[in-house]
């Protein structure tokens, strides 16, 4: 499942490096963190991976 914007983009990263302990769960914002729970680090790996050319920076 591709990003749909450069927003959404950022936060799986966001979620993939805690998930992966490179950051702490607690320093992220709201969109990660719900990330982080509910999906896996397969899935988080490509919506972080989704080119962004051409993409939003937040969707409508």
């Amino acid at each position: 499942m591709p990003a749909k914007s450069k927003a959404q983009q950022k936060a799986a990263g966001a979620a993939l490096a805690a998930k992966r302990g490179e950051t702490r769960k607690g320093d992220q914002r709201e969109p990660s963190k719900q990330m982080y729970e509910s999906m896996s680090e397969k899935e988080l790996e490509e919506l972080a991976g989704t080119r962004h050319k051409g993409k939003p920076e937040h969707k409508d």
